[in-house]
């Protein structure tokens, strides 16, 4: 009796501790501002795209570094992120309201905004405020440097 009243105070700590852990890594991606969530959809088949609505969307963080987006995943425990989206490389193809399966996939204030990153599909949704942030940021780049904001 003792032993499985151990056993199961030793796994609700270890519960407890791992979400713990997750709280502190949002708040240490959060520290320097300039985030927002984000969910992100990699390497999507152009051909194909009708037929993978609603699938292959992770859920994260992004969050603004210079010239480019640092992707986080939510339900990870890495320091570092997931994917890097450099402001000279993203062209925006189009926006749409979210379809079929994604709706329930998605944030439910999300506009998905399907882009091109140095030639791989890459769909991106978040909440229309978001999105704001997202394509000023894009225009105010450099001088010199190539934007393609749809």
């Amino acid at each position: 009796m003792v032993l499985a009243l151990l056993l199961c105070g030793a796994a609700l700590l270890l519960v407890t501790a791992g979400l713990f852990a997750f709280a502190v890594r949002r708040r240490l991606i959060q520290r320097s501002g300039g985030t927002f969530d984000c969910n992100l959809r990699w390497a999507l088949p152009e051909t194909d795209a009708a037929a993978a609505k609603g699938k292959g969307w992770a859920y994260g963080i992004a969050r603004y570094n210079g010239d480019q987006i640092e992707w986080f995943r939510v339900f990870s425990y890495a320091p570092r992120p997931r994917r890097t989206l450099a402001r000279d490389g993203i062209e925006v193809l189009h926006r749409r309201l979210p379809e079929g399966e994604e709706e329930l996939a998605l944030l439910s204030d999300a506009v998905v905004l399907a882009c091109s990153l140095h030639g791989t599909r890459v769909e991106l949704a978040m909440s229309e405020d978001a999105l704001t942030g997202f394509l000023a940021w894009l225009e105010a780049a450099p001088p010199g440097q190539r934007v393609n904001v749809a």
